[in-house]
């Protein structure tokens, strides 16, 4: 009788790896990550609940679908609306969005949404324009939204598209992965924050296909709500509370090989992640809930093959 087979690896890197896989390949980065998000959900709300709270409606890597909607103030759809981004797949998934009846709607585009890069537009759509109807499009830019029906409160919103290279010319808004496309890009005052790439070590699979750039920037502005999609096998939320032990943390995650574990260093940060995710839940049953914290939504509704598998996302804020 002969030894078990190994576990095979994922075919693709988008592809999710199994349960067993991660276990015999990588099993201190598990138990590392199911530590923290134990200690991170014991730490409960990342805010207090506002009176008159804003319920946001997060969808993203539709490629062409269209899923049932849940009623919110606003929809966030985080990029890949389509796969070919021709203006007629384009044009398709904004009138769709463009008739839900959120009372604001704010999309980015994707890698698969050729048409808004020109360099990837297709030849056939040149010199062709859509219409946005209702949907706000930002690139590179934000918008200030008022909600008359919540006490007349503000949320400033902020959207960008690129994403580290996965793709050939085709594919838009790409920068060679290790380039830093980020830094300095994003604005200070950012209350939600639509990206296409995930930051890297945030829901975007063990392999970490997300940007470290992005995930820079995003610890300097550190959005209420961070909505983001393309990694469709690292679809859910999480809540980021901001401090020491996450620094440990995301150190801990860029750890490679068994040989990083060896010596005091890695261990020391294991046990910052502990202390701080300790006093973390201490503070918030003394205190309440905590102020320097973030809400990261990976907001596909496809699984890693494209197909149609998963409901929005709701968050209120």
């Amino acid at each position: 009788m002969g030894l078990p087979p190994f576990p095979s690896p994922p075919k693709s890197p988008f592809e999710p790896p199994t349960l067993l896989y991660r276990l015999s390949t990588s099993p201190l980065h598990f138990a590392l990550q199911a530590i923290h998000s134990i200690l991170t959900t014991l730490r409960g709300a990342p805010f207090p609940a506002p009176s008159s709270p804003i319920r946001i409606v997060c969808i993203s890597d539709t490629h062409t679908h269209k899923p049932p909607l849940p009623p919110g103030d606003i929809l966030i759809h985080a990029g890949d609306l389509t796969n070919q981004g021709s203006i007629s797949e384009l044009q398709a998934q904004l009138d769709w969005l463009s008739s839900q009846p959120h009372a604001h709607v704010v999309a980015i585009a994707g890698n698969h949404d050729s048409y808004f890069d020109p360099s990837s537009r297709r030849a056939a759509d040149k010199g062709l324009s859509l219409d946005f109807k209702r949907v706000k499009y930002l690139q590179h830019s934000g918008v200030t939204l008022t909600f008359p029906a919540h006490a007349d409160r503000k949320l400033t919103i902020h959207g960008a598209p690129q994403i580290p290279a996965c793709g050939g010319q085709e594919m838009a808004f790409q920068y060679e992965r290790g380039d830093d496309a980020w830094s300095g890009t994003l604005p200070a005052d950012v209350d939600v924050l639509v990206t296409h790439t995930p930051p890297k070590f945030h829901l975007d699979l063990p392999v970490g296909l997300g940007c470290e750039f992005l995930g820079r920037e995003v610890w300097r502005v550190r959005p209420r709500l961070h909505v983001f999609g393309h990694v469709h096998g690292g679809r859910g939320r999480e809540v980021v509370f901001w401090g020491r032990g996450q620094e440990a943390f995301e150190r801990l995650c860029a750890a490679e090989g068994v040989w990083s574990w060896v010596g005091m260093t890695p261990w020391v940060d294991v046990a910052r992640v502990l202390v701080h995710g300790l006093l973390g839940i201490a503070w918030s049953r003394v205190w309440g809930a905590e102020e320097d914290a973030s809400v990261m939504v990976n907001a596909g509704v496809v699984d890693w093959r494209t197909r149609l598998r998963y409901g929005a996302q709701v968050v209120e804020i």
